[in-house]
């Protein structure tokens, strides 16, 4: 681990996005409390990405991270409660909140 003023540590921030680090730690809970295997995760984000090079979209940290996101939302249905119906769903209000929520506000959903 990088202390602040280590001079190994990377220059600005690591992630691009918030989205980005939650994706990755969301996937290493779901390893660190057993929900799922390394291999699992290392074998989904595989095709995830195999896919997406597939679609000829550009090898860039976005693609990496919607890859990651689709791997995690993958083994999250397939091996929780959470159905896909239930992900898209709440992946759908969440538009919805977006869309509505005023510029420069946070986003609230409803946790229903």
């Amino acid at each position: 681990m990088f202390a602040p003023d280590d001079p190994l540590a990377p220059a600005g921030p690591v992630f691009a996005e918030p989205w980005h680090a939650q994706t990755l730690a969301i996937a290493d809970a779901l390893i660190s409390s057993g929900h799922i295997t390394a291999a699992d995760w290392a074998e989904t984000l595989g095709a995830a990405l195999r896919a997406t090079d597939a679609a000829g979209r550009a090898d860039t940290s976005e693609t990496y991270y919607g890859a990651a996101l689709t791997a995690l939302e993958t083994l999250t249905a397939r091996n929780t409660l959470v159905s896909a119906a239930d992900l898209l769903l709440r992946k759908q209000q969440w538009i919805a909140a977006y869309r509505q929520t005023p510029h420069g506000k946070p986003v609230m959903l409803d946790p229903g």
